[in-house]
């Protein structure tokens, strides 16, 4: 079995990491690991599953979370995402969203290991790849780390080697989903003392790190880091992780030329019907904290969604870029 490298991935997250960000992404940093936005499993077995499965050949390696506690059910997701060549399944067990918990996964199955240990269990025998789970170190008043270790214990027994860990607890009820990403204090220190207490896991950490100053401080105590939004508002954050991290020799691409490549995957993707915004969402945040980055995000969210509008929209953004360099304190 071919593991893929978590020293450095990126959140699946709901409604961003979808193809494009990928792509884009990708151009960015070659080693990280990426993941799909949560699929639920019915999502595949009874939608559309060729648009939530389709990726391309350059966003490898690349990992797709499933949502679901039905083990038949996420078993046949699993075999369908292997066909079609993904390097990873994850399960979430961390969304606490009214939506997903009505549905019996996310977050609420912290409450039920010996069911989350079933769907791994037929998830691992139905597969030849790694099968992963993502979750919180607590819900509600489930929020001991004798819990969190029942938990991990029970789920590791039947063969899950790696846990994503987002240090906060997450509340079922009374908080958001944007909440429970800020509200809730990060802990650290409980997936450090995770890895201590099960050395032959792989425990990887996430929730709230911005900086690769965090993300080398904290591998010291476990074996790999998960960033989530810091890498969306602020993408060329991943530019040195290549080389700081994975010990890659060449210098990182320019915004530049960056923005070149993602030119002409943008040009592939209109003449097949995408529409223009739905790419440049993702490239807001390049040139954050570069001069010119307000005028730069304000022009492309403004004229993106006009009628007409093509790839000719990304030098008249670059234009601000360029133009603030003799401009000192402008935004």
């Amino acid at each position: 079995m071919k593991v893929p490298n978590r020293r450095v991935s990126i959140a699946p997250m709901m409604d961003w990491t979808d193809r494009h960000c990928r792509y884009f992404l990708r151009l960015i940093s070659r080693r990280v690991l990426l993941y799909t936005e949560m699929v639920p499993t019915g999502a595949l077995l009874h939608g559309d599953y060729q648009r939530f499965l389709a990726h391309e050949p350059e966003e490898h390696p690349l990992a797709i979370q499933l949502g679901g506690s039905d083990p038949k059910a996420l078993a046949r997701c699993a075999r369908l995402a292997e066909a079609w060549g993904y390097d990873e399944v994850n399960l979430n067990v961390g969304c606490p969203s009214d939506r997903v918990r009505e549905g019996r996964f996310g977050a609420c199955l912290m409450a039920e290991p010996g069911l989350v240990a079933d769907c791994i269990q037929a998830m691992t025998a139905a597969v030849d790849i790694p099968v992963t789970v993502k979750t919180r170190i607590g819900i509600d008043d489930h929020d001991s780390y004798e819990h969190l270790c029942h938990f991990v214990g029970c789920v590791a027994a039947v063969g899950c080697p790696t846990f994503i860990l987002h240090a906060r607890k997450a509340w079922l009820t009374g908080l958001s989903p944007k909440e429970n990403r800020e509200l809730p204090p990060l802990r650290y220190e409980v997936v450090h003392q995770v890895k201590r207490d099960f050395p032959r896991l792989e425990i990887i950490l996430n929730g709230g790190l911005t900086t690769l100053e965090q993300i080398e401080e904290h591998l010291r105590s476990v074996d790999g880091v998960m960033i989530g939004r810091a890498a969306y508002r602020n993408p060329y954050l991943l530019a040195e992780v290549d080389r700081q991290f994975y010990a890659e020799p060449t210098k990182p691409p320019s915004r530049a030329e960056i923005m070149a490549e993602f030119e002409k995957y943008m040009r592939r993707e209109l003449n097949k019907g995408t529409r223009l915004h739905h790419l440049t969402r993702h490239i807001l945040g390049l040139y954050q904290g570069q001069r010119g980055a307000r005028r730069w995000r304000q022009y492309l969210s403004t004229r993106a969604y006009r009628p007409g509008t093509g790839v000719e929209v990304i030098a008249a953004a670059e234009k601000f870029i360029s133009s603030s360099l003799s401009q000192p304190g402008s935004q």
